[in-house]
Parts: structure tokens; sequence; C-alpha cells
């Protein structure tokens, strides 16, 4: 029986967990969701495979509380850049900012190599919820300006900010992007302002 380290049984079982979704994300990162199986998990961990089973009945589990994890991790970054923005202007102005920073620090490549891997379909709402978190922010911001159709903004914002993310990627200038999708975005936006 392995020594347990922790003060709480809950703890370890924390930081099991916790040293099972480094592995995963180590070998996501290196190549792609596809390399996730429980037996390289449980080899990059150093643990048995039956130990990952413990905690994740499958690697689309796996791969789905990596999701989810990230998406969180992305939300809070988000959340954080404009919590204290009282106009509304301002908090979707460093809403894009924010995502788009994110995306140029390269915090965003596990999410990327995770896309195309499969989940249970029984989590999918879980993530879908989690996509939606995303957004709030902007929902948020939409609304207080008075702007009828919110889903309209919503996605002409996320069109904006997606092709900038490619230019990004792709090698343009990052602070450039990201200065010209807020001002197209922001332009945008006066003119659904009811």
């Amino acid at each position: 029986m392995p020594r347990i380290s922790t003060a709480t049984l809950a703890e370890h079982r924390e930081w099991r967990r916790q040293q099972l979704i480094k592995a995963a994300t180590s070998l996501a990162l290196e190549a792609g969701g596809d390399a996730i199986t429980v037996a390289a998990v449980a080899e990059r961990a150093g643990l048995s495979r039956t130990s990952v089973y413990e905690y994740f009945g499958s690697s689309a589990e796996l791969v789905a509380d990596l999701i989810l994890d990230e998406l969180s991790r992305f939300s809070k970054s988000l959340s954080a850049g404009i919590i204290d923005e009282t106009v509304p202007m301002d908090a979707i102005e460093q809403w894009i900012s924010a995502a788009l920073q994110y995306i140029a620090d390269g915090r965003h490549l596990l999410a990327k190599a995770l896309s195309a891997t499969s989940t249970p379909t029984e989590r999918a709402a879980d993530i879908a919820l989690a996509h939606r978190a995303l957004l709030a922010p902007l929902k948020s911001a939409c609304e207080q300006l008075g702007i009828v159709d919110i889903s309209q903004a919503l996605a002409l914002i996320q069109s904006v900010t997606d092709a900038a993310t490619k230019r990004i990627e792709s090698g343009n200038e990052a602070e450039i992007e990201i200065d010209t999708a807020i001002k197209f975005c922001l332009a945008g936006i006066r003119t659904l302002i009811r």
C-alpha cells in the first residue's frame, strides 16, 4: 500500500488525480489528443493502468476532464481581465484582449491539441456549458448596451476573434492583430446598439 503524504485521503486523491491530468496534458501537448490512452498516461505518471481507472473510467473521460479544466482556466482568465470594468464597451475590449492574449501566449495549445479528440456523450452538456461560460461576460456587456440580438453580437465577436486567432497562430504580429480585432469589434458593436 503506498504511503499517503497528504493530510487527508481526499487531498491524496486530488493530488493523484492532478498527477494523472498533468501526465495526460504533457502527452497531448507532445503528440496530440490521440496520444492520451490509459496505458500511456499510467506510464507517464509512473502508475499502473488500474490506478488510472480508479480516477477515470476511460481515456475519453480523462480527455473530457482535461477539456473542462482548460475551459475553466480560460474562463477565469477572461473574467479576471474584465472584473473591474463597469463600462460595457471597455469590458468587451478587455475580453477580446484577454482572449487573444491567451492565444498569443500559447496557453490555448492544450485545447487545440484536444479539439479533435472524442469525449463521452454524457460529458457533452458539461463541455457545452463551459463553452457558454466563456461568453458570459460578453453577454452581460451586450445586455447592458441594449443590444437586441445578443446571439448575433456574440457570433460576430467570436468570428472576429477566431480570424485573429488564426492570424496570430500563422505568425502575424499578435499586438497588431489584437488591436485590429478590438477596433473592428467595437465599431461593429456600436452599430448594433439601438
